[in-house]
């Protein structure tokens, strides 16, 4: 244990988290498979946590009575440190308040805490938001895990598909220069079933606003491997991403919220796709993670 990175353990599985961003950067087996993405060039991170925006605001700006905050895009928990809480075997939690810092660039008070949980299976997250302040708290919050694609060597990129808990036969948004379109795309998804290609990602992210399905599968079609299942409570929204150019690596982003659609540039607090949480309230989100090799 350090106070950088903190691994935990159960069965034949290992998740390490980081205290810079509350985030996970090694999921494996005993047996060597490596399922998250190891933040190497092509996109130097592994599943950062987004927080108190999802993607984009018009100029990058915050705007709230009067002032404008500089906000980049999904927010600056990612690259915050966060406290450490508990730390046991299978378990850790971490947490994120507000500061002088964060009000230079979001003028609320907040508490945000991440507990990672692991069993025999996965690895739980859950995020819980609170408002410490006197007035309502608009925020939103994310997760953006990258997954190894694929996650065995030698197998075809195009042979993974993401397998959908129901049917998704509703129109998907696209984003252009970080910024949701009005305008919608036919839905790819066909008898639940996404094939994954780095054709998809031409016209970057996939977002299923919102999602029907609580769950998704991850896996090659043919055959025995690796594979993953994720599943969501509290989220309304998902990502799915790679890089546009092509990239050994596929995210899957359960979000509370989303970009601001172009052509919105007002106050914060009317941005579409927020959470508006009362004085003293809290809401919690929390996505599942179970992985196998065969």
């Amino acid at each position: 244990m350090t106070d950088d990175t903190y691994t935990i353990r159960s069965g034949s599985l290992a998740a390490s988290i980081k205290a810079q961003g509350a985030e996970m950067c090694s999921l494996r087996h005993e047996d060597g498979i490596e399922f998250v993405w190891q933040a190497e060039p092509a996109w130097p991170r592994h599943a950062p946590l987004l927080f108190p925006i999802v993607g984009r605001l018009a100029n990058n700006e915050l705007r709230h009575r009067g002032k404008t905050y500089r906000m980049t895009q999904h927010g600056f928990a990612r690259d915050s440190r966060f406290a450490w809480g508990a730390r046991e075997e299978s378990r850790c939690t971490l947490v994120l308040e507000d500061s002088e810092t964060t009000r230079e660039r979001y003028p609320f008070a907040f508490r945000l805490t991440a507990a990672y949980a692991l069993d025999d299976a996965g690895l739980d997250l859950t995020l819980t938001v609170v408002n410490t302040g006197n007035e309502t708290l608009p925020v939103s919050v994310g997760g953006h895990p990258a997954f190894n694609w694929p996650l065995q060597p030698g197998v075809p990129k195009e042979s993974y598909a993401l397998t959908f808990e129901k049917e998704e036969p509703s129109p998907i948004c696209r984003v252009e220069g970080g910024l949701l379109l009005t305008a919608t795309d036919p839905s790819p998804v066909r008898d639940r079933v996404l094939p994954l290609s780095e054709a998809l990602f031409t016209s970057d992210a996939v977002i299923l606003n919102p999602v029907n399905s609580t769950a998704v599968r991850y896996a090659a079609g043919q055959g025995a491997g690796p594979w993953l299942k994720m599943s969501w409570h509290g989220f309304r929204e998902l990502g799915i991403w790679s890089k546009p150019s092509g990239a050994p690596f596929v995210c899957i982003e359960p979000w509370r919220g989303y970009a601001s659609p172009v052509g919105f540039d007002g106050e914060f607090t009317d941005k579409p796709g927020l959470m508006h949480i009362a004085p003293g309230a809290e809401e919690q989100a929390s996505f599942r993670i179970e992985i196998g090799t065969s």
